[in-house]
């Protein structure tokens, strides 16, 4: 049972190296994609800096505060902030150019520093406009964040050293007795803001923007990369061979189930069958041949990331070696699987695209 079963492995092996198309599919296509694909994620990873969100944002107040929320955002590692007008801002969203655009609107700072000490009801709040790509929306919530942060800063800095502060809670003491804030909490918000004004003619000038800034982000943050193990770098080649190498496999695998039903179609089935072996020996080498090419395409794939991008098998080897023949053992099922669904080759390919 041997001997027949090695020869029908040996033609299928030998079909297969015939066919350039097939071999060309099988090995130098990952290979081509994952380089490609891996070049870009890579170069990304290397950058001293990270990907910034384009983002152009608009003062039409132009006061303290505005202005400070406004450097605060260009200085943000995170964004590309590009200040202009509303007009230019929608456009450049419109186009794709820019991510998010804000807008902070004439009057913001006043009304944002007396929104501060004033419960909620007692005055409108100042509106931020933000203007977005619905392509991208996962971008906004992270540029509304970052804004929440310089905003609160220069809001919270105005207010408790600065000139406009002062006179915005001067007015919010002018106006208590006039509110219908309870009496008790009334009492209490007066103490505080007077003690918030003491606190202010008490301190020292000091230059716009300069050091003895009193907010800021009450934290930071440490970003570590966690890979396979500790001090190894990330090499995006070894996660672009891989996805690619797979996914290929399944292509190729799919398309050998396919070559089965077109066997059956031009009598060759017949011939092996009347051979005196049993069906299940002639799967059984359809499957072993798949398996082995399989095998092959994911070790060149997977030597030439090593030899020319630097990939290592940071893990055991054994291990990589075993899912290296589980993975071929399953994409050689595969193309049997999609030969015993599909009565024909047409159907067959619909079923290779769904399963792949």
């Amino acid at each position: 049972m041997l001997i027949p079963f090695l020869a029908m492995v040996r033609k299928d092996l030998r079909l297969f190296f015939t066919d350039r198309r097939a071999v060309l599919l099988t090995f130098a296509a990952p290979i081509a994609i994952a380089s490609f694909i891996g070049s870009i994620t890579q170069n990304a990873g290397r950058s001293a800096e990270r990907t910034r969100i384009s983002v152009a944002i608009v003062d039409e107040d132009g006061s303290t505060i505005s202005k400070a929320i406004v450097a605060g955002v260009q200085k943000d590692e995170n964004l590309t902030a590009v200040p202009t007008t509303a007009e230019e801002a929608r456009e450049r969203v419109r186009r794709g150019t820019t991510s998010v655009a804000l807008i902070i609107p004439d009057g913001f700072g006043k009304s944002a520093g007396r929104s501060l000490f004033r419960p909620a009801g007692i005055e409108a709040k100042p509106q931020l406009d933000v203007l977005f790509d619905p392509s991208r929306t996962a971008e906004v919530g992270m540029v509304r964040g970052i804004f929440t942060e310089h905003a609160m800063q220069a809001v919270g800095q105005e207010m408790f050293s600065g000139a406009t502060g002062r006179e915005n809670i001067q007015q919010t003491l002018n106006d208590l007795d006039s509110s219908s804030i309870p009496a008790d909490t009334r009492a209490r918000l007066r103490t505080m803001l007077a003690s918030v004004l003491a606190y202010q003619e008490a301190l020292p000038a000091r230059p716009q923007g300069g050091a003895g800034a009193i907010f800021s982000l009450p934290y930071t943050v440490r970003e570590e990369a966690v890979t396979a193990r500790a001090n190894i770098a990330y090499n995006a080649y070894a996660h672009s061979v891989a996805g690619m190498a797979i996914q290929f496999l399944l292509f190729a695998m799919a398309n050998h189930g396919i070559e089965i039903l077109l066997e059956r179609q031009r009598g060759i089935w017949k011939r092996l069958r009347s051979a005196p072996v049993s069906r299940y020996l002639i799967l059984a080498g359809k499957a072993a041949s798949g398996a082995l090419i399989s095998l092959t395409s994911l070790l060149i794939s997977f030597g030439f990331a090593m030899l020319v991008f630097g990939v290592r098998i940071e893990g055991s080897v054994v291990g990589f070696a075993a899912i290296c023949v589980a993975c071929s053992v399953m994409a050689a099922t595969l193309g049997v699987l999609v030969a015993t669904l599909g009565n024909s080759p047409a159907t067959a390919r619909g079923l290779t695209t769904f399963a792949s």
